[in-house]
């Protein structure tokens, strides 16, 4: 006699999920989407419906924002004064300015960083420890005492500017807007170069030493295994670094706004300080969401352009 107690093969009483049996090839890829929606559901709730809402707020007449407040009707007024005004425009020339100075900087002094903590010495790892200590630093802290460092008149900066005779009188960091510019520019490059070196000191470690003992016997000298060995190896950590620092340079506030509050005359203002302004000190929440909306949409088509252009690079 046949048994009929016998329960069919994948099949359970345990419910939904049970009556699946995701150990077949058929049923993998549901089980990977399984595990992934926790995180999704977590990513849509804090990072897709924020930007959502300051897509919404930015085509809105909002002069403070209250969740739970009947939505004002959409209209385009706000990115009409956004490409209208000289202030967008000013501060996006700003914003590309300090992104050129300090990442360009940032990633140069990092790779070179990164190359002299490569090397065997005595008190590396003491060395590579003071590399990574401004990163350390919390940021408002490092910027309150740099603020103290480059005051005009007691500031320890000037002191050693005049004392080593290379000025002969105060630089007024605070009303200059080229020296507050370079102030601001100087301190993010301080705050910002570890994590770059940091970064790449991992990408130059993982390049195998097989390839410049070959290159030795080979008979290659310093700069040829740089340009041959170390450089290609380098480009997708590169690209990566790049990215990430031009990012920072966008979203970066409190660097700017401890230091100079986007002055003087506007030498500082970038487009985080333009969406605090309107937002915090003038309370149009409707046209400072337009502004962040603008940053968004450039620090994505940057680090698009940037990744593309690494990944042609290497292949």
């Amino acid at each position: 006699m046949t048994d009929t107690t016998t329960p069919h093969r994948g099949r359970s009483s345990g419910g939904l999920f049970a009556t699946i049996d995701f150990s077949a090839p058929r049923h993998r890829a549901k089980f990977g989407y399984l595990l992934l929606a926790p995180a999704v559901l977590l990513m849509a709730v804090i990072i897709v419906y924020p930007i959502l809402l300051s897509v919404s707020i930015s085509m809105q007449d909002v002069r403070i924002a209250r969740i739970g407040d009947g939505a004002e009707p959409w209209t385009l007024e706000n990115y009409q004064w956004l490409f209208g005004s000289g202030e967008t425009w000013h501060a996006l020339w700003v914003t590309f300015k300090l992104v050129a100075v300090v990442g360009g900087l940032s990633v140069i002094i990092g790779f070179a960083t990164a190359m002299l903590v490569n090397q065997k010495f005595r008190g590396r790892a003491a060395a590579r420890l003071f590399v990574a200590l401004p990163w350390a630093v919390p940021e408002v802290v490092a910027t309150v005492i740099w603020a103290w460092m480059l005051d005009s008149s007691f500031g320890l900066v000037n002191w050693l500017l005049m004392r080593s005779g290379m000025v002969s009188e105060p630089i007024a960091f605070g009303s200059d807007p080229n020296a507050a510019f370079a102030a601001v520019c100087f301190v993010m490059i301080w705050k910002g170069y570890p994590l770059m070196s940091i970064m790449l000191l991992a990408g130059l470690q993982s390049i195998p030493e097989e390839q410049y003992q070959a290159a030795k016997v080979d008979g290659a000298g310093v700069w040829q295994r740089f340009w041959y060995i170390t450089l290609p190896n380098m480009l997708p950590v590169v690209g990566v670094t790049l990215v990430m620092t031009t990012l920072w340079v966008f979203r970066d506030f409190a660097i700017i706004h401890v230091l100079t509050q986007g002055g003087p005359l506007g030498a500082t203002t970038t487009l985080s300080i333009l969406t605090y302004e309107q937002s915090f000190e003038f309370f149009r929440m409707g046209q400072g969401a337009a502004v962040g909306v603008l940053t968004m949409v450039l620090c994505a088509v940057i680090s698009r352009a940037l990744v593309g252009r690494m990944a042609k690079s290497v292949h």
